[in-house]
């Protein structure tokens, strides 16, 4: 029997990264695997060099019929004895595909705090023959329960990350080599999608504020999405164009992260932010909006500092706070590196995944053990 993993993300974001290490742990815990991804995407790119069981799933939509007959004939030729979603997309694909090859096993994951569609097609998507949610925060699985889907049904397992990305980053002018900062530069960053969700305008009229109170303050933005010339031409008519620096998509976040004073997240919707997670082990205090699961990461005070979302008021404030008390900031990104250790670790994710499919496995009488034990190689003397 095998287990399907399907994620139709087209870019290297949140969700990636989270399916991307649970079926890095499926493998090394000797499950019978299969990744199925976009074609060509970071993702399977990704994959392929790490050697996972990655196969290229082209989905086009929710309702993408050709992709639902490939993954269905795939189901019925490999035993498939669990699938588990990791976006609407995949979802959508996954749940016809299944239906049509009897797979028993059913998982979606649930990353955003955005309100279900109340419509005949999600309820099917969630509910029909769904055997478990996972739900990223607390945040997420309240607005699942709201949208009427069963919280029994429902777990949160929180994200994960790698730590060892960002240790032993020797060198901490990185962005001052590349951009020319000098060393009284207090540099500021948030790394994210270029959406509406993720704030950049209220945080670009923050700069304004900013600019005006601590001239020595930069504004770093990594990522890219569809609101990149509407936020570019926001800069220059706020007359920050000078202050704020964007990078694009980047490859080296943890040498950007490591460079950083500080890290902001301005979202008025998120999941949980794992982006915030790998700030917090990159030992930086953060500046974040309350909204969502990021206060059952950010704790207001010791980590860092929560503000009211789409309010540029409060976000320049909690970001001259924490520059004008330099002690006080590094206070936190100390706490928030404890924290993120402590709680936050991409295998302890997946092993909490794993054990929900084995929980349910032996509810039905399916055997999901692993093909062969992992065996712990010993180390050299």
């Amino acid at each position: 029997m095998s287990l399907f993993q399907i994620d139709s993300g087209k870019e290297w974001r949140g969700g990636q990264r989270q399916s991307f290490f649970l079926v890095r742990e499926l493998k090394r815990k000797g499950y019978p695997c299969r990744f199925y991804v976009q074609p060509k995407s970071p993702l399977y790119k990704k994959s392929e060099k790490e050697g996972l069981p990655v196969f290229p799933l082209k989905v086009r939509g929710e309702m993408d019929i050709v992709s639902v007959l490939k993954l269905a004939r795939q189901m019925k030729k490999q035993d498939c004895a669990l699938v588990h979603s990791h976006d609407a997309h995949a979802a959508a694909v996954s749940a016809m595909a299944a239906s049509r090859a009897k797979v028993p096993i059913r998982v979606i994951s649930r990353r955003v705090d955005f309100p279900l569609k109340n419509n005949y097609f999600s309820k099917i998507k969630y509910q029909r023959e769904v055997d478990l949610i996972i739900a990223i925060s607390k945040a997420v699985k309240k607005v699942l329960v709201s949208g009427g889907l069963d919280k029994k049904r429902i777990r949160v397992v929180p994200s994960g990350i790698d730590y060892t990305p960002f240790e032993n980053i020797a060198s901490k002018d990185y962005l001052h080599r590349e951009l020319g900062f000098s060393k009284d530069d207090f540099l500021v960053g948030i790394v994210a999608h270029l959406a509406d969700h993720k704030g950049h305008k209220y945080l670009i009229e923050a700069a304004g504020i900013l600019k005006k109170k601590a001239p020595h303050i930069k504004l770093v933005i990594v990522g890219k999405g569809p609101l990149r010339m509407e936020l570019d031409e926001q800069a220059k008519e706020t007359n920050v164009d000078d202050i704020i620096f964007f990078l694009g998509f980047r490859e080296d976040v943890p040498q950007i992260l490591a460079s950083l004073d500080l890290f902001v997240l301005s979202s008025y919707l998120e999941g949980l932010g794992t982006s915030i997670m790998d700030a917090m082990a990159s030992h930086l205090p953060v500046v974040a909006t309350e909204v969502g699961g990021i206060p059952e990461l950010v704790t207001h005070e010791k980590t860092g500092l929560l503000v009211p979302p789409r309010d540029p008021d409060s976000l320049a404030q909690a970001i001259l706070r924490l520059y004008n008390d330099r002690k006080l900031a590094t206070l936190y990104g100390e706490n928030g590196y404890k924290e993120v250790h402590e709680k936050f670790s991409s295998r302890a994710m997946a092993k909490k995944v794993i054990k929900e499919y084995e929980h349910i496995a032996r509810r039905k009488n399916i055997n999901l053990r692993p093909i062969k034990p992992f065996i712990k190689k010993k180390k050299k003397k």
